[in-house]
């Protein structure tokens, strides 16, 4: 990079990270100032501004506090008091917002539920939150019955679309207990006493290794993301956010939203993600910015050209912000589409390290320059793979990590806003990603989970996940790596790649579950993954997916296809296993070769 290219990017950065300074300047957890509060001013400031746009139907935000307000009301009816909580099981919609903000009103935490879980993993959910109510929908109230009895504290449901002559004694419309509500902005005096520090929202993890767990976002978090977004994305009062992932999800569900409802703009909300109408809605609805995550960002550029390509192109998009986006995809975004400016952030739902990539740089997931380095509460440290912990020197403290090494990213602790760490709703889940003597004995600091590398001029980049990386060979194998270049090859969608352990060989070998178009060919893909990957790196396994099951936030289900192996006895898709250079089908016969031992891979 030039003298004067790097002076302009500092330049950019610069400007940038003082616009979001300023925006969480006030916020505090000692502060008696909570999100509503924040909310209830820019009403104030913007009551006739479009606040939400969904399905035809809109809320100004004078309605949208209505809204909020008559939820608040009913709470209190309710005999709700701060500190208890209420599960909220729906999709996205027009009064999700109103709903976990009129509750903050007093002082009553939302736990927010992904909508698509269905069995032990919805009971396991509100099982940790503590709710003794719920709300749903009419679209989740039969996964809500299946699991009722798996529930283990009685839960009262309230469900919206209900008609009264539906109603039983456990089972009551939330529509009709709203009509003879009070609208008028509550006072106060219930979350009197009420600092930011207190619990706001529960927000769970993925639950892509495990079940899911559910993070305490406190009052001042959630200014901290709201805010943060709001001086970031700069909207103006005409602007508008368009918003396809799930309000249950920080990234949608509080930057987003936080984005537009901090500058009294408007959010174009959708129930879910369609690539085949996504532009067609950023056109007509006059959108200004988008929310990501990087799945979504992959899925718009694999998606077939629109028949008249300037159809994705005449729009009125100035940035794009999220996190997530692969390198490989984010050049391919950009241009495909005329992104003027691309923002990658990182941060985990319940960590407390944040970052930012203020300048464009393609594929960095953040960037803590030299000069602002004692800014930042983050640092990466050396990493063991097989024990999947830091490493220790001699006296018992961790090695940083030097410029291009991979390592563990980890954040400070301290009680401030930006770098406090609320940890989880289970206390052993929370000190479980605590880690004492780093660089000074009783020293404290938030383990990511998360393996980066960092430049020479600050920029820091996502490596993968600390349980995805396996060895084989006797070397470290990044299963983001493999991933980029396996997605990459001819006729390849979408390509996932984890280790699967193999009788009488030492560590795990590579899989590549693969989404592929009409073409694959198995000969190619092997040649173009000789070309852009070292031997220990290959995939040995090749999956071929008929279906795949994601998150709700895209995310792959890696343990999953890992517990599956490579039996074809217990998979029904397509397996094949790399003998002698090349891939052959896999069967009972190689199978048990394999399983005795007696074949290399």
């Amino acid at each position: 990079m030039g003298f004067f290219a790097s002076l302009k990017r500092d330049a950019i950065f610069i400007k940038r990270l003082i616009r979001i300074l300023r925006s969480i300047s006030g916020v505090s957890p000692d502060s008696t100032n909570l999100v509503c509060d924040d909310f209830e001013k820019v009403v104030d400031r913007h009551k006739n501004n479009l606040a939400i746009l969904f399905e035809g139907k809109t809320l100004t935000y004078q309605q949208l506090d209505t809204m909020a307000n008559r939820f608040a009301h009913w709470g209190r009816a309710r005999g709700l008091k701060p500190g208890d909580t209420v599960a909220l099981f729906m999709p996205n919609r027009l009064e999700y917002l109103a709903i976990w903000l009129g509750l903050n009103k007093i002082g009553v935490i939302t736990a927010l539920i992904n909508n698509s879980l269905t069995g032990p993993s919805l009971a396991h959910c509100i099982n940790i939150s503590m709710a003794s109510l719920t709300l749903v929908d009419r679209t989740t109230m039969p996964c809500f019955r299946e699991v009722e009895k798996q529930i283990e504290r009685h839960q009262a449901l309230w469900v919206l679309d209900l008609d009264r002559d539906e109603e039983t004694e456990n089972c009551r419309s939330l529509d009709l207990a709203l009509k003879g509500v009070s609208s008028v902005r509550p006072e106060a005096t219930p979350r009197l006493g009420m600092t930011a520090h207190a619990v706001a929202l529960y927000i769970y993890t993925s639950g892509t290794t495990g079940l899911p767990k559910a993070a305490k976002i406190s009052n001042a978090r959630a200014q901290m993301y709201m805010k943060a977004f709001a001086g970031l994305s700069h909207m103006r009062e005409d602007d508008r956010v368009y918003c396809v992932l799930p309000l249950y999800h920080a990234t949608g569900g509080l930057c987003g939203v936080g984005a537009a409802l901090m500058n009294g703009a408007c959010v174009v909300l959708k129930r879910k993600f369609s690539a085949s109408q996504f532009w067609n809605d950023v056109r007509t609805q006059g959108v200004t910015h988008l929310v990501y995550i990087g799945e979504l960002c992959r899925y718009l550029v694999n998606s077939p050209p629109a028949p008249n390509p300037e159809d994705e192109r005449k729009h009125k998009v100035r940035m794009a912000f999220g996190n997530g986006m692969r390198p490989e995809v984010w050049t391919n975004f950009q241009k495909r589409f005329k992104i003027p400016h691309i923002v990658e952030f990182y941060g985990s739902t319940e960590g407390n390290v944040s970052l930012f990539n203020l300048d464009g740089q393609p594929g960095a997931i953040g960037r803590v320059p030299r000069f602002l380095r004692n800014r930042f509460n983050v640092r990466l440290v050396r990493f063991d793979v097989e024990s999947e912990m830091p490493e220790r020197r001699p006296d018992g403290l961790c090695y940083e990590c030097r410029h291009d090494e991979v390592g563990e990213a980890i954040g400070q602790i301290a009680n401030d806003a930006k770098h406090a760490y609320s940890g989880y709703a289970d206390k052993a889940a929370t000190q479980k990603k605590i880690l004492t003597d780093v660089f000074k004995k009783g020293d404290a600091w938030f383990r990511t989970g998360d393996l980066m590398r960092q430049d020479k001029q600050g920029y820091l980049y996502f490596v993968d996940r600390i349980g995805d990386t396996f060895r084989w060979k006797g070397e470290n194998v990044s299963t983001s790596e493999v991933a980029e270049h396996c997605a990459s090859a001819p006729g390849v969608e979408e390509a996932i790649i984890y280790g699967v352990p193999v009788p009488h060989h030492d560590g795990k070998a590579g899989m590549a579950a693969l989404i592929t178009r009409d073409g694959f060919d198995l000969r190619a893909f092997k040649a173009h993954v000789d070309a852009h990957l070292p031997s220990f790196a290959r995939p040995r396994f090749v999956r071929l997916l008929q279906e795949v099951e994601t998150t709700g936030t895209f995310k792959y289900k890696k343990m999953d296809l890992s517990k599956d192996g490579f039996d074809p006895a217990k998979v029904h898709d397509p397996i094949f296993v790399l003998v002698a250079d090349e891939f052959l089908a896999m069967n009972p016969a190689i199978l048990a070769e394999i399983n005795a031992g007696g074949m290399r891979l």
